[in-house]
């Protein structure tokens, strides 16, 4: 086995797939990611397993489904029971660190009501060594604002407010109040090069989390004017907002509720309402700020050269989910189409890879990250998991009998900022869905709403519902009992390698 001796992960927030130059965004410039591409594996049909961030970001580092882990959403729990990347990368000697977040709520079982991580969306997960804090509310960073002596406003949120007293919260061309040498962008990047130079010659693991591209959608300068939005691609979306809402309730409930004050500070107004021109502007923003956390990254693969450790280091650049960024009318990350679900991800091995360059097509799941990692170091892939790493098809292409199908999963039920629960009258067990799909046909099924079918080949953005339609009422058969044989496969299974026997216990499935 080669020797791998350090590993930086790259977490990104709520950077689509699309918008990669390596998978034909070229209107891009990312010279750092690209070079990454090319000197790594790129997967283009790669999905999180679930939405939004604290599920994301769940599923990601234990590498368990949804259905098993339960972290069902933002502010739910995550069980303490489960393990995680970090609490395994300790058993083989590493320190985990951390720049970023994970946004997980701890098990109540395991502290009390009245811990303070109970009034925030989440905090770190158990196992993680935090060099560079941004939970709880971002208090990391803005304490770092003051101490490099920027005097923030008294709502400390205003920084994201755009440049000027006359400024209109919204989509804009202006900049943000804060420069780009103190966004958080520029501050997680100086964490990692303070933990990288101190970290000595021992090897090492680092999550680099990045908040951006997340909202608010504002860019500093001189990245708020990098992109015109007329080069932008434009909104996939019916004529109206309420053709799309008729597709399906929940898709009625979220086209309905989604304010725009939660992706422009200070801004008011439904998301339906902005046309294709704020769109654009939009867009050209998220694509400044994407240009702005490469330029950043570059900072730190130069230090990784010039102390003689990017031969000796695997890179993983990954996002914990998309955004719908005016698709199908929606902003956020929700539901089930594909621009919420579908993610980047690029593996650069440490040393040559005989598939540099190389664009994969492979069906590959963010579940798939933690068992690729302790593949790389030797560690013990546990029997839980329910990822594969993905080290073999850095060296080859995919085999025959690889994944048939991506499968993805998003649980709807009320927390505090949302309640499709209640508007749609369902209880809080039944507010979930799943979906698989393949090149041809995807199928999302409702614990408690009716199903949605689509022919990907006909309608590959996804308007016309199918699940009704006799012509397809076997193909919808079987893609149900596909789903229902991949829950099967899949469900928790952490002992179940286990038995008892004449000769005492035996253990079966452990994998490396």
């Amino acid at each position: 086995m080669k020797k791998r001796r350090n590993v930086l992960l790259i977490v990104v927030d709520q950077w689509r797939a699309d918008f990669m130059t390596e998978l034909g965004a070229n209107f891009l410039r990312t010279p750092n990611l690209d070079r990454l591409c090319q000197q790594g594996v790129t997967f283009s049909n790669h999905v999180t397993t679930t939405v939004p961030c604290g599920p994301a970001r769940a599923s990601l580092l234990t590498g368990l489904y949804l259905m098993n882990h339960r972290a069902v959403q933002n502010t739910v729990p995550l069980d303490a029971r489960h393990t995680n990347l970090a609490k395994q990368l300790r058993r083989i000697g590493y320190d985990p660190a951390l720049i970023g977040y994970t946004t997980s709520t701890p098990d109540p079982r395991s502290t009390g009501p009245r811990d303070p991580r109970f009034t925030y969306l989440g905090d770190l997960m158990d196992g993680f060594r935090s060099v560079g804090a941004f939970e709880p509310t971002m208090d990391g960073y803005f304490g770092w604002l003051a101490q490099k002596g920027y005097t923030l406003p008294e709502r400390r949120e205003d920084i994201w407010l755009p440049e000027g007293e006359d400024a209109a919260p919204g989509a804009t061309s202006r900049p943000s109040r804060i420069p780009a040498e103190f966004s958080d962008t520029a501050y997680f990047t100086e964490r990692a090069l303070t933990y990288l130079k101190g970290v000595g010659r021992k090897p090492w693991f680092l999550h680099l989390g990045y908040y951006r591209p997340h909202p608010p959608f504002i860019a500093p300068a001189p990245y708020h004017v990098m992109y015109n939005p007329a080069d932008m691609p434009p909104p996939v979306r019916a004529a109206d907002w309420a053709h799309e809402a008729a597709q399906h309730p929940l898709l009625d409930f979220y086209l309905r509720g989604i304010s725009q004050g939660s992706f422009f500070h200070g801004a008011g107004g439904a998301v339906t309402e902005l046309d294709e021109a704020s769109i654009r502007q939009m867009r050209a923003t998220y694509a400044g700020m994407m240009t702005e956390i490469d330029d950043n990254l570059g900072k730190v693969f130069d230090h990784l050269d010039a102390t003689g450790q990017w031969d000796d280091t695997m890179i993983i650049f990954t996002s914990d989910h998309g955004e719908q960024l005016g698709d199908h009318w929606l902003l956020g990350k929700i539901g089930y189409f594909d621009e919420s679900f579908r993610v980047p991800l690029v593996i650069k091995d440490a040393g040559l890879s005989p598939r540099a360059g190389v664009v994969e097509t492979a069906f590959t799941e963010s579940v798939d990250v933690m068992p690729s990692i302790l593949a790389a170091l030797g560690g013990d892939i546990p029997r839980a998991c329910d990822g594969v790493s993905l080290l073999p098809l850095l060296d080859a292409p995919a085999p025959t009998d690889w994944r048939d199908l991506l499968h993805y999963e998003y649980d709807f039920r009320d927390i505090f900022y949302s309640q499709p629960e209640t508007a749609l009258g369902l209880s809080m067990d039944e507010c979930s869905l799943c979906v698989v799909q393949d090149a041809d046909y995807k199928y999302v099924h409702f614990a408690a709403l009716p199903p949605l079918f689509f022919d990907l080949r006909a309608d590959p953005q996804q308007f016309r519902n199918l699940a009704e339609d006799p012509a397809y009422a076997s193909r919808v058969k079987d893609y149900a009992q596909r789903a229902l044989s991949w829950r099967l496969r899949h469900a928790e299974r952490t002992l179940t390698g286990f038995r008892a026997a004449p000769g005492g216990l035996q253990e079966r499935g452990v994998s490396k």
